[in-house]
């Protein structure tokens, strides 16, 4: 019988080979220097040749070395590959979806009770980390991006949906102001707005549209993020234009009105992105399968329901 390595003689050379450390390799496989340092000397006596030198203060491969560490790193990362595979494999029907607050306080959160009903197998973890991300670095299975595909190239990237602004308020704020447009409305009540990089354009699209000047927003109510213009608008407290995913259910059970006509927001739309080999998931696909059901019956609604016409 061959005689067997040691995987942690394997694990500490390829650490100090990629580190030039013992210590830093010590600080990443959190073992003692001691540990690493007998188990390079142990791989070096069964191979019968030295395998390092010292450059100053660094520990480097030497030839022998080096051409170990080409056969042996790739063989390696295999290994843990299969590893955390395996380990996933009693997980398969629990998935981390992403999507920022907004969508997941108003969009996801009410459509739970329908979801769990289609897929009642499934459990469905959320994230909601904004902006481009390394997906499967952040343990993310599927993302559900309101954004641009360029963004998200590595990926599985499929369109869901087009993204709508809306002007809202709370229906307290209309009791004497039943017969204005949109445009006196935006004059007549404080603005709302939200001003970070994601939605630092979506008044001055809407405005655009309209044709009418960009309003001037009211102290203490510009926010970071939509979660909080959206709390704000349902108190009253002024008239915000959003994205129409992020209110529609607000809007259905009459916390906020929407005025005039949605506009079409060439900066965002929604996208289902996945690491390409997560497709063949059997989880992943019925999740996809279900977006894909709710994105089509929502554009369906928004196109049959009337808005209310203040042009």
């Amino acid at each position: 019988m061959k005689k067997l390595v040691p995987l942690k003689s394997i694990y500490a050379f390829v650490a100090v080979a990629e580190t030039g450390s013992m210590t830093e390799a010590a600080r990443v496989l959190y073992v003692s220097h001691s540990a690493v340092s007998q188990a390079i000397k142990s791989l070096e006596q069964q191979v019968n040749k030295p395998l390092f030198q010292r450059v100053g203060r660094r520990v480097v491969l030497n030839a022998a070395g080096k051409r170990y560490y080409r056969k042996i790193a790739p063989a390696l990362e295999q290994v843990i590959e299969a590893t955390e595979e395996l380990a996933k494999t009693p997980n398969d029907h629990r998935i981390t979806l992403n999507m920022v607050n907004s969508l997941a306080m108003h969009w996801w959160i009410p459509r739970v009770p329908e979801f769990q009903a289609s897929a009642p197998s499934l459990d469905i973890r959320i994230s909601t980390l904004t902006g481009p991300f390394d997906i499967e670095q952040e343990g993310v299975d599927v993302a559900l991006v309101h954004g641009k595909p360029n963004e998200w190239q590595q990926y599985y990237c499929e369109k869901l949906g087009d993204d709508d602004l809306v002007l809202v308020c709370s229906p307290a704020l209309l009791k004497n102001q039943t017969e204005l447009t949109v445009e006196q409305l935006v004059k007549q009540n404080s603005t709302i707005g939200v001003f970070n990089l994601r939605r630092q354009h979506d008044w001055q699209v809407w405005c655009d549209h309209y044709q009418i000047p960009m309003p001037k927003f009211h102290s203490n109510l510009t926010f970071d993020v939509s979660i909080q213009a959206v709390q704000a608008a349902t108190r009253s407290l002024g008239v915000l234009v959003t994205h129409r995913l992020f209110v529609k259910d607000d809007i259905s059970h009459g916390m906020l009105v929407e005025l005039g006509k949605p506009v079409a927001n060439p900066h965002q739309d929604f996208y289902f992105v996945c690491p390409k080999n997560k497709l063949t998931q059997e989880s992943v696909l019925k999740l996809r399968v279900w977006l894909r059901s709710e994105f089509a019956r929502s554009d369906q609604s928004s196109s049959i329901n009337t808005t209310n016409d203040r042009e």
